[in-house]
Order: structure tokens, then C-alpha cells, then sequence
């Protein structure tokens, strides 16, 4: 019964506000909010000049704050310099956020409220000042983390036993501060887990024996596998005791949950009748909604089952008009007419086939709300994972060309390029759908909370990547030679990894489809010094965004470039141009990299890089190099 209650009140909260109440999705009080916030700190004029009064924070894409369809999910304010007090009041007024990152700031003092921000999923403080203990009960409400990361700080005391316990924990990173104690027993695994160089002290629990010894090592005072140090009788007497200790407070949490269980039931059943009613309310209000913009309306939070909707009179019509046959339609990529809503149209069946009814049911989970549109993750019954992307401004094309243009696309097959397996078309919007890799993108593993992969970034995986993305690039601009823009929309979040950190380039040769208004509002192209400074785009866009990419591989810092006010991350093509000419090359390297060396030339190699992508990123397109001639010169390096 438990697990019923944070189900069902995210449920309810959401389609509540969302439904009943759109216009109040983003409210003027979130602004206002974020305003408050942006004033707690100090530094942060520069940094976040973008958060300005009477603007939308998601409409004028404010400095760090992720949104998806006008909610304000993130707040990812990494590396801003920023230093102050967090306005814990103030993000309470946030009331869709779930995920946290003030990593790399000069934050001090001890751990802020953020306990009272109940549905979190991500909290990352990583790389400040934070200081002293954590109170032991202080993430017994946060019951929806699943990645918490408060390494490299100063925090002191226990690890807190609340943290144990939290059930959806994947990803936990404590190290480097100075952490006291016993390991508390975690009840469920972890996919990332470090708890080096602190000060903890005593048995490790049986739970985390299977852990690679670096995650506990810098620990003077832990025995037990997998260190291989022997404990002692009084070092097992005292994990003895704490483990007594931990198995007290459970019951007293069994306790409190029983307490409360029938308070959780009276809570279903009047939400249960307050949810029928918001159905009736629906089905009077939808009207022309389609199908699949219920993909998105039917969100709840993180994985929910998504359902096709009772069918309108006017599709009730529609699907009468296909008869029996339109289902099976839909599988074999056939399509009936203009009007049709149901089809899903297969353009690789590598992964076998599937239609639109499939996907409708799949669990979904929202990835983000790029320039181009909204992403997806869908679950289909049969167990394949696909990212499913809603594009609203592909409208260049008429029906036909779109379907000679997306079949072009999956005709295509290389080691490096993401092919599409399907699409849905309508004149509004469309849907492209593509195999999902767990890994992400490179943004992500690169600067994001996808710390169980960063630690894999060695030299010669980097270099791997990037000359993955060249031989990716040489096909594309075999495959569409003529197109002025092969890529057009190349950065690091359009760049995913596979399960071998092979790259594979996706959101490619979309510039046909998009009207040149539309295009320059949502393609990376566009935000270049070519188009901001020339009022044009050329194959030489493609270079400076692989330039872009070069350096961002090689430093590790993020790129101002991708933020639409530039304001955030590292100008890195001023930084290593400015470098270059000073003769300071050296010092750009991502020390990560330089410490994973392989031989005695891999920093000659990693400067050589770092040249081609100086030459890649000049400011005038004149002097860049081609695109033919960056490629040849990437694959010469050597690890």
C-alpha cells in the first residue's frame, strides 16, 4: 500500500494543475520565484543576466532552467560562480522540479532545506564549500531521489542512515569531504557509488562486498572486502551494533507507516473520485486533441503507463473508415490518406516492426524539450526502448517529399549514424522514432548526472568518440553532398553513445525539411558565428560544430556556445584561440585526461587535437579548414 501513495499523488497533482488549471502550468509566482532565488545569491549578475523581471523563464530559455512544455523541471546551474545563500522558499514555489545541480559553484555553510522539496529526483552539490553533518532523518521525505551527489565539500558526521534507505537510489557520490563513521547498510544496489577519501571507519557491509575497491579507498579506518583488510573483533562488534541500530529505526518506520496507512487509503479513495471527475471534465474538453499529443498530456512525472484516449466522434469516424485493416496498416507502414492518425509509417526494421496502438501503450518517460521538439522514452511490451521525438516545425515539405525524405533516412546504415526506424506525420506536427541507448548523449556523460559512465571519459575513449563522430560526418557528407547543411543541428546532446562509447550523430539533414524561419530558431547551426555574424550557413557550420565538439571532448568544460544567451558554461573557442596564441595549450587538457595517458606521446596527440579543433572553430568560415580535410587529419591521431 506504500508504494500506492507517491504514485497516486503525483498522478493526481499533476493532471489536477495540468488539466483543470493549464494557465497555471508556469505560473507569473515561478518567475517571480526564480527572481528571489537569482537575488540569495551573489555573482550572479553575469551569469544569469537572462533571468530578467516580466519575461517567461521558459519561452526566453533563462541561463539553466530546464523546462518541458512550459513546467519548469531542473534548475542545472553548474559551474556559474555563484556563492550566497540558496533561497530554499523560493524553489518551493517551483512545484514541477525534480532535478537540482548547483555543482561547481563556491556555495557555503551547512546542507540547505532542499529536504522540504519532497519530489526531487536528482540533487547534485558536487565542488562546493558545504560543511558540516547532515542531520541523520534529513532524506526520510525525499523518497523520489534517485541520484544525489555531495562530493567534493566539506561535509562532516555520519553518513545519514535516511539516505540507506531511499528505495529509487542509482547513483551516490560522497567523496572527498570528511565523513565520520560507520557505511550504513544500503537495502538496494547502486549503480555509481563512491565513498572514498573521507573518514569513515569499520566493516563494510556485506551489501556493497561486490563494489570496486576505489569507491571506499582513502578510508584508513574501513576493513572488509573488497579492500582485502581483515576486521577486526571489536570492528565486527561495532557493525554488529550499528546494524542492531539501523534494524530499531526500520521498525519504527514500519510503525509510523502503519500509522498512517489508513490515512493513505481515505486519500486514494477521494483522489480515485476527484480523478473520475476530471475524466468526465476531458472528454467534454478535448475535442480535436489527437492521439498522440496524449503521449505527452498523460505524462505524470517519471514512468507512467500511457494510454490512447477514448476515441471523438471525429476519429470514431476515421477509424470506422479503415475498417479492420488499419491496425495492420500501420505495422506494414502503409497509409490511408491525409486524415489518417493511426499510422506509424516503418522506415527500418532492423529492431522488427511495430505501430502506433504499441507505442501508445508503452511506459513513457520524458528525456527533454529540445530546440527541435519534445523527447521521449518509450517501453514497448515486447521490451525495445525507443526515443520517441515530437517535431512541430517540419513543415518545408509536402506529405510525399517528407515520405521520400525520412525513407532516404532509413535507408541509411553506418557504424555512426543513429537511423530512424519509424515516423508519424501529420501537417501539425511529426513523430520520429529511433532506438534508445541507456548511455545517453555526450553531453550528458560529459557534464551531466550520468556519473556512472564520466569515469570511463580516458584518453583513448575520447579520442575514440570524436574520430567516431568524424567517420559519421564523412558519411553524411557522401550521403548528402549536395545539401548545404549535411548535419546542421551537430552538438554534444545530438552526439549518443552505445554501450561501447561508440558515437552515433542523430538529428541530422533535417534543414530541407524545416522553413528557414523555423530552422534558425531551432537548429545549433544557426547559433554560430556564421549565421549570428555572416547571416549564413554552409558545409563550414558543420566544421565549427565539430571544432566545438573537439574542444569540449578535450577540456571537459561546457560550452557557452550551446546556452541561447551565451551566458553559462565556457566561452572555449575564446579560451583556446587566446591559449593557442599564448602557447599555453597545455594547460586546457582536462587533467582526467592527461592523468589516463597511455604512452609517452598521448598529450603531443591530445595538443595535436586540440590544434585541428582551434582550426575547426575560427571565426571566419574562410579560414576554417574543410570538412574532408578535418577528417583525415583526426583520423592520424594515435592513441
Amino acid at each position: 500500500m506504500a508504494a500506492v501513495r507517491p504514485l497516486f499523488l503525483l498522478l493526481f497533482s499533476f493532471l489536477f494543475s495540468f488539466f483543470l488549471f493549464p494557465s497555471l502550468s508556469l505560473s507569473a509566482s515561478e518567475a517571480q520565484a526564480l527572481i528571489q532565488l537569482k537575488n540569495s545569491f551573489t555573482q550572479a549578475n553575469d551569469a544569469l543576466s537572462s533571468w530578467v523581471p516580466n519575461s517567461s523563464p521558459c519561452k526566453s530559455k533563462w541561463a539553466g532552467v530546464m523546462c518541458f512544455d512550459g513546467i519548469i523541471t531542473g534548475l542545472h546551474l553548474t559551474g556559474m560562480g555563484l556563492s550566497g545563500k540558496i533561497d530554499i522558499v523560493a524553489l518551493l514555489e517551483i512545484r514541477g522540479l525534480r532535478t537540482i545541480s548547483f555543482m561547481n559553484n563556491n556555495f557555503t555553510g551547512p546542507m540547505p532545506e532542499f529536504n522540504k522539496i519532497g519530489a526531487l529526483k536528482s540533487l547534485l552539490l558536487s565542488g562546493n564549500d558545504f560543511s558540516g553533518e547532515i542531520p541523520k532523518d534529513f532524506f526520510s521525505h525525499l523518497n523520489s531521489l534517485k541520484k544525489v551527489w555531495l562530493n567534493e565539500n566539506k561535509f562532516t558526521g555520519n553518513i545519514p542512515d535516511s539516505l540507506a534507505k531511499l528505495t529509487h537510489l542509482i547513483e551516490l557520490h560522497l567523496e572527498n569531504n570528511q565523513f565520520t563513521g560507520p557505511i550504513p547498510d544500503f537495502k538496494k544496489p547502486i549503480n555509481s557509488l563512491d565513498l572514498s577519501n573521507n573518514k569513515l571507519k569499520g566493516q563494510i557491509p556485506a551489501g556493497l562486498s561486490n563494489y570496486n575497491a576505489s569507491a571506499f579507498s582513502g578510508n584508513d579506518g574501513l576493513c572488509g572486502k573488497p579492500l582485502g583488510k581483515v576486521c577486526t573483533a571489536a570492528e565486527q562488534a561495532d557493525d554488529s551494533a550499528a546494524s542492531t541500530d539501523d534494524s530499531a529505526g526500520s521498525d519504527e518506520d514500519n510503525a509510523g507507516s502503519s500509522t498512517n496507512s489508513s490515512q493513505i487509503v481515505v486519500g486514494v479513495v477521494i483522489g480515485l473520485l476527484v480523478l473520475f471527475i476530471m475524466v468526465v471534465f476531458l472528454k467534454t474538453k478535448r475535442g480535436r486533441d489527437d492521439d498522440f499529443s496524449q503521449l505527452e498530456k498523460e505524462y505524470v512525472e517519471e514512468v507512467v503507463e500511457v494510454h490512447v484516449p477514448a476515441a471523438t466522434t471525429r476519429n470514431r469516424a476515421i477509424e470506422s473508415s479503415r475498417g479492420k485493416n488499419s491496425e495492420a496498416g500501420s505495422r506494414k507502414g502503409s497509409h490511408h490518406g491525409k486524415n489518417a492518425m493511426t499510422d506509424l509509417i516503418m522506415v527500418n526494421d532492423e529492431k522488427g516492426t511495430f505501430g502506433l496502438p504499441d507505442l501508445m501503450k508503452a511506459a513513457a518517460e520524458v528525456l527533454g524539450n529540445g530546440g527541435l521538439g519534445s523527447a521521449y522514452k518509450a517501453v514497448m511490451a515486447n521490451g525495445l526502448s525507443v526515443v520517441v521525438k515530437r517535431m512541430r516545425e517540419m513543415n518545408r515539405l509536402a506529405r510525399d517529399g517528407f515520405d521520400a525524405e525520412m525513407k532516404r533516412l532509413g535507408r541509411l546504415r553506418h557504424l555512426n549514424i543513429l537511423t530512424p526506424l519509424a515516423y508519424h506525420y501529420r501537417r501539425e506536427e511529426k513523430l520520429l522514432v529511433s532506438e534508445y541507448k541507456p548511455k545517453g548523449s555526450l553531453l550528458y556523460v560529459l557534464h551531466g548526472d550520468r556519473g556512472a559512465y564520466h569515469a570511463d571519459l580516458r584518453w583513448p575513449i575520447r579520442l575514440k568518440i570524436i574520430q567516431g563522430i568524424a567517420r559519421g560526418l564523412g558519411f553524411l557528407y557522401t550521403e548528402f553532398e549536395s545539401y548545404d547543411l549535411p548535419h546542421g543541428n551537430l552538438k554534444s546532446s545530438n552526439v549518443i553513445l552505445d554501450d561501447n562509447y561508440e558515437p552515433l550523430l542523430s538529428d541530422y539533414a533535417f534543414n530541407p525539411l524545416m522553413h528557414p524561419s523555423n530552422a534558425q530558431q531551432a537548429m545549433f547551426a544557426y547559433k554560430t558565428p556564421d549565421f549570428t555574424g555572416y547571416q549564413q550557413v554552409s558545409t563550414k557550420t558543420d566544421v565549427y560544430c565539430l571544432g566545438l565538439i573537439i574542444l569540449e571532448v578535450l577540456t571537459g568544460k561546457f560550452p557557452s556556445q550551446y546556452l541561447s544567451n551565451g551566458k553559462g558554461g565556457i566561452d572555449v573557442v575564446e579560451w583556446v584561440q587566446a591559449a593557442i596564441q599564448e602557447r599555453k595549450e597545455s594547460e586546457l587538457l582536462d587533467p582526467e585526461i592527461i592523468a589516463t595517458a597511455t604512452s609517452e606521446n598521448s598529450v603531443d596527440q591530445m595538443l595535436k587535437l586540440l590544434e585541428i579543433g582551434g582550426c575547426c572553430t575560427e571565426g571566419d568560415p574562410q579560414r576554417r579548414l574543410e570538412m574532408k580535410e578535418a577528417i583525415r587529419r583526426i583520423g592520424e591521431i594515435q592513441v
